[in-house]
């Protein structure tokens, strides 16, 4: 994962969002409180599918693990970050630093295939509605979410690998408030040529192949509720699908915008941005996306609530 001996820089320093003290200290407040929402959020999704066997399906089965996904991506990402604004030496050292970069890889390549893995299991509930409890099986759900950590895994190792024989000799400033590849990327001192066109193929790759998959399967869905003769059984069929569309959307629409557009397009402040977006903000939206509308998640809260001994409406 990178040694000294490649290097003459024993860590880095993350230059965060801001120089401005006030700024940032508004920022520590706004991240902070982004944070626990995500906490709560996340592990009380995980935990209410957990305890109510009326959950005990495919699609939050799938849901399940985003959420922890959401929760261990923001983690490796926000409490440094946090640590960061608070303090005026903003260093991460050389192994932390890419640490933080291959788990950060490995969760969002994961999370990439787990909504692919969403996407057709809606693809099958409302294309294959018949035949959905015997082609969505235990097997299959576990093969499908094993399969999403081996790829994350491999995308991850891969640039380790990559970013190992990298050497930095020079400036140890990172224009970023977490390890990125391209701020890190940008810092060493030996030709990145051949490696960024390693990550670009791995990165678009894992998200081209994702995406179309994703694509696929709701051009299907589209299709298939297209052709329901009454509005309030399109109105139903769209609902089943429409948080886990929307969640997609936000997700592959700033992963996209970040990652894969040239080099020369590269803008320091609004990739940061994105990056505050698709580290911070969507892992606390998620679970809200996924349980504001949802009845079922509700009435579960509710039961669980309920078997607890907790007074409920």
């Amino acid at each position: 994962m990178g040694s000294r001996n490649n290097t003459n820089v024993p860590d880095f320093i993350l230059m965060g969002l801001t120089d401005s003290e006030e700024t940032q200290q508004v920022l520590f407040i706004l991240f902070l409180l982004i944070y626990l929402i995500t906490v709560l959020g996340n592990a009380g999704m995980v935990l209410i599918i957990c305890l109510d066997l009326q959950l005990h399906t495919p699609m939050y089965f799938f849901l399940s693990h985003l959420s922890f996904l959401d929760l261990s991506y923001s983690t490796v990402i926000t409490p440094k970050t946090l640590e960061n604004l608070l303090t005026s030496t903003k260093f991460i050292s050389f192994k932390g630093c890419f640490t933080q970069m291959s788990f950060f890889i490995f969760l969002g390549a994961t999370e990439c295939f787990l909504l692919s893995s969403m996407a057709y299991d809606r693809y099958v509930a409302i294309c294959n509605p018949l035949h959905y409890p015997v082609i969505m099986s235990r097997n299959l759900c576990h093969a499908l979410v094993t399969g999403s950590y081996m790829i994350g895994f491999t995308d991850s190792l891969v640039n380790v690998l990559c970013m190992n024989s990298l050497l930095f000799c020079k400036s140890n400033i990172i224009h970023h408030f977490f390890c990125d590849t391209t701020p890190v990327l940008a810092l060493s001192c030996t030709d990145t040529h051949s490696i960024e066109i390693m990550i670009f193929i791995v990165a678009g790759s894992t998200l081209m192949m994702s995406l179309i998959t994703v694509s696929v399967s709701y051009m299907s869905i589209l299709s298939t509720i297209l052709k329901i003769n009454s509005t309030s059984g399109k109105r139903k069929a769209f609902s089943t699908c429409a948080s886990h569309l929307l969640g997609v959307t936000i997700f592959y629409g700033t992963m996209i915008f970040t990652y894969l557009k040239p080099k020369k397009s590269y803008s320091l402040g609004k990739d940061q941005v994105a990056s505050v977006f698709y580290t911070m903000i969507i892992p606390m939206l998620n679970p809200l996306i996924y349980s504001l509308r949802n009845k079922e998640v509700k009435n579960a809260l509710i039961r669980v609530l309920h078997k607890r001994g907790v007074p409920g409406n």
